[in-house]
């Protein structure tokens, strides 16, 4: 049972995405569910998690209107900047079964210690005190950074860093990002998301990713480690049978134990998905 979990939709005619401009205009369009699904079906994926992608309710609204067996979860928004409100959204979004967990683009906040505000730190308690997780868009160091002292903070709150934070593919040092992550791997509340890469490098295949995934592999160890296709973001450097390629060719090595982690079980473990 494949899990694919970082999928993304959108709806222009029902939701606003602000980041959606001129210069991601492949992708500034309408994406529904039946445009991906028989992709997913051709590379063997059996289950995928949408993960929101507008910081409104609207988005949430919209992944949770899908009606597909393959939905196992939904990464919904809630206002964190609202303890009241974010409870109230909580309450709301737990009345679906496939509520998994709360993402907040923070890579889009101009304030690169937003995570660290009191309120937000408020509310993400909230999640941990009902078993949601929390996906971490760790596009800078700070991002990655906060992400330590949250995962210390709140032991009981899953994170799941979603991108691999970001590596500096085909940069001369990887660090401070394999510092990071490996502080990071350090904390056994948190997973790390191999998505969006082949987007980072550019569509170039496994070569430049290999060096940034097996650290990753070596830092958490295949159990907490999971595979997202970011599609459609990910089309911007391919289709998505390229994505999954890219991955087959990445986890090539790996035992049978360690692929299933990666391509099943991880994604259960970070989101108690229904079969964990």
């Amino acid at each position: 049972m494949t899990v694919d979990a970082h999928l993304h939709l959108w709806d222009l005619d029902r939701v606003t995405y602000p980041w959606l401009t001129d210069a991601l205009a492949p992708i500034d369009r309408t994406f529904a569910f039946p445009e991906v699904e028989p992709q997913l079906e051709r590379a063997g994926v059996d289950r995928v998690v949408l993960v929101q992608a507008a910081n409104s309710v609207e988005d949430s609204s919209a992944m949770f209107a899908v009606s597909s067996p393959r939905v196992a979860g939904v990464v919904a928004w809630v206002d964190l900047l609202d303890p009241t409100a974010a409870a109230r959204q909580l309450d709301q979004w737990s009345a679906h079964p496939s509520f998994v967990g709360v993402r907040h683009l923070i890579h889009d906040e101009p304030d690169p210690d937003w995570l660290a505000r009191p309120a937000v730190r408020s509310s993400l308690a909230l999640l941990a005190a009902r078993g949601l997780g929390f996906d971490v868009i760790g596009v800078l160091p700070r991002h990655l950074e906060h992400a330590v002292s949250l995962a210390d903070e709140l032991p009981s709150l899953r994170l799941v860093i979603d991108h691999l934070g970001t590596p500096p593919v085909g940069a001369d040092s990887a660090q401070p990002w394999a510092g990071l992550l490996t502080e990071l791997s350090r904390r056994p509340n948190v997973f790390v998301k191999l998505s969006g890469l082949t987007t980072l490098a550019g569509g170039s295949g496994a070569a430049r990713l290999r060096p940034y995934v097996d650290h990753a592999l070596d830092a958490f160890g295949s159990a907490r480690v999971l595979y997202g296709g970011d599609w459609p973001v990910s089309t911007l450097a391919g289709p998505y049978a390229e994505t999954w390629a890219t991955t087959e060719a990445l986890l090539a090595g790996a035992s049978d134990g360690e692929r299933e982690d990666v391509l099943t079980r991880s994604a259960e473990r970070a989101y108690r998905l229904g079969a964990y």
